[in-house]
């Protein structure tokens, strides 16, 4: 809650790209959660390779990778009209508009970018966390005499996604067996900024066939450029 007492809840924007620019193309968007979640779990990891040689005692180990970092959210869809205020996306209260509702925002492939939906979790003015949905378990525990569903206990877990240029952004890094990104400036030459990469400015046809250009020499300022790892043997 912010500090005038007014319940913010927690909203789920849907993209189309892994940029999160172009908004997915359904009704709603955003969603947001029927009713906040108690509590929520943040998981991150660092992966380390341990293994010992024979006849070692102890290991050092050695850092491998962060794995990207998991968000869990339990939550309840209802239909009995007991919990005060409850009220769902174009207020819908059959729990099967709710549920449907929300896979297709979260779980049906879209046909358009042949997958689901990229996905921005907000909740209030701090919280943020870009995903896409990795598992989701539905628990129905209540139901009408006719057997449709009146409350579904929602377990889900989304998965961080960065997309590659923000990732390279991050980052940083420096060797030439990485992704770079750079942007154009005034002044900046494409065999120049390949030979910083690389120290070598021969590789600059291949770049310019990674970023899609049809010449090296034009290039524009603002423009922002992949530097991938390349085939060392072809020029």
């Amino acid at each position: 809650m912010e500090e005038t007492g007014q319940l913010i809840k927690v909203l789920i924007h849907v993209f189309e790209d892994e940029d999160f620019q172009r908004k997915a193309r359904i009704s709603p968007n955003p969603i947001s959660l029927p009713v906040n979640p108690e509590s929520f779990t943040k998981n991150y990891k660092v992966e380390v390779n341990d293994d010992q040689g024979h006849g070692s005692q102890g290991t050092d180990p050695k850092f491998t990778k962060t794995p990207p970092k998991e968000l869990k959210l339990d939550f309840v869809f209802d239909g009995t009209n007991t919990i005060q205020g409850y009220k769902y996306n174009d207020d819908k209260r059959e729990v099967k508009d709710q549920v449907d509702i929300f896979l297709n925002a979260v779980y049906n492939m879209n046909g358009g970018i042949h997958k689901p939906h990229f996905l921005q979790i907000l909740w209030g003015k701090d919280f943020e966390f870009k995903c896409v949905l990795t598992n989701l378990d539905l628990n129905y525990t209540l139901f009408k005499p006719n057997g449709d569903p009146i409350r579904v206990k929602a377990s889900s877990t989304f998965l961080q996604y960065v997309s590659q240029r923000e990732r390279v952004a991050r980052e940083g890094k420096k060797s030439p067996d990485l992704t770079h990104s750079r942007q154009v400036k005034a002044g900046d030459r494409l065999d120049n900024m390949t030979y910083d990469i690389y120290n070598k400015s021969k590789y600059v046809t291949q770049i310019a066939k990674a970023n899609g250009l049809t010449s090296f020499r034009k290039i524009k300022p603002g423009n922002e450029l992949l530097f991938p790892p390349l085939d060392k043997t072809s020029t």
